[in-house]
């Protein structure tokens, strides 16, 4: 029987036959839906977003679900709505999109704050409330949200509490010049992310899932922790520093990315791993520092030290 990481590492390697030179990204992804979070890819289009996405659910045996973020878009269209039945004389429930184990919510601030809240509770909690009555989604329960850059016209700023249920949010970027020729020799990649085959079982994601509390954390990678977060929270640099969910967010990350590796315990660079991608959008720099997110994860590698002096 395969180990965890060669199970990982073989549905790493299906999703790059269509997506590719992205495998740091992927396993990313990959690390997100382990860790029991919700992703957020921000990025120009045509960067291979939906392909991800759909090629993720393929590779896992989950079932799929898109929708595409408008400006006309209502929570009915995501969640679901009731409708009356004459001959029954009752209202019937015809479930939205939003009831799939993976849900593809494509340009999510193309779309109204009101809409883009209706998501919240189901990815805060795993459930939606609809006419009085609560009903649970399907498990493993993943969101991908897409998000074109700030600055194109026809976008919406998604709003703190918001941005603080995706655990982590990531760019695909340019191919490198050698998978960008390889992408020329081979046609358009993307419409074949839905014809992947499975080649992890669910229980095998869910086993893996399951396994995550347990990575061990000794109390020098919880000292290194803290003065990470530590330095959010003070000086000028940091207008808004990771809060405690944020911290816990990072924490179960890095345990997710040690187990992928095959390890039952954290080290310093697992944390550094996967810093940027949880933290960069939870970080708002200060008055005095010109820079993103991105740019204050960098400023934290470079001034806290993996072993205090």
């Amino acid at each position: 029987m395969k180990s965890h990481k060669e199970a990982i590492d073989a549905a790493v390697a299906a999703v790059s036959t269509v997506l590719l030179g992205k495998s740091q990204p992927i396993r990313l992804a990959l690390c997100c839906l382990l860790a029991r979070g919700h992703l957020l890819i921000e990025d120009l289009p045509g960067m291979g977003k939906t392909t991800l996405a759909h090629a993720l659910a393929g590779v896992l045996g989950l079932s799929y679900n898109r929708v595409q973020f408008t400006s006309d878009l209502l929570p009915a269209d995501i969640l679901g709505v009731a409708v009356y039945e004459r001959e029954d004389n009752s209202f019937l429930f015809h479930p939205g999109p939003v009831f799939t184990q993976v849900l593809l919510a494509d340009e999510i601030n193309r779309t109204t704050p009101r809409t883009q809240s209706a998501l919240l509770e189901a990815m805060a909690e795993g459930q939606v409330s609809i006419e009085g009555e609560t009903r649970p989604l399907p498990t493993p329960f993943f969101v991908i949200a897409t998000q074109n850059p700030s600055e194109q016209s026809g976008t919406y700023a998604l709003p703190e509490s918001q941005l603080d249920r995706f655990l982590m949010r990531i760019e695909l970027g340019y191919p490198d010049p050698e998978a960008e020729r390889d992408l020329m020799k081979r046609g358009d990649l993307g419409r074949r992310a839905a014809t992947l085959e499975q080649v992890m079982s669910v229980e095998r994601l869910r086993a893996i899932r399951d396994q995550v509390e347990g990575v061990h954390t000794s109390d020098a990678l919880l000292d290194y922790l803290q003065r990470l977060v530590a330095r959010t929270r003070a000086g000028g640099d940091f207008s808004v520093g990771l809060s405690p969910r944020g911290v816990l967010a990072l924490l179960r990350a890095a345990k997710t990315w040690a187990l992928m590796d095959d390890r039952d315990h954290v080290l310093p660079e697992d944390l550094q791993a996967v810093l940027g991608p949880v933290a960069g959008h939870r970080l708002v720099p200060g008055e005095r520092f010109a820079g993103d997110g991105m740019a204050l994860v960098a400023l934290l590698q470079q001034d806290v030290p993996v072993v205090a002096s």
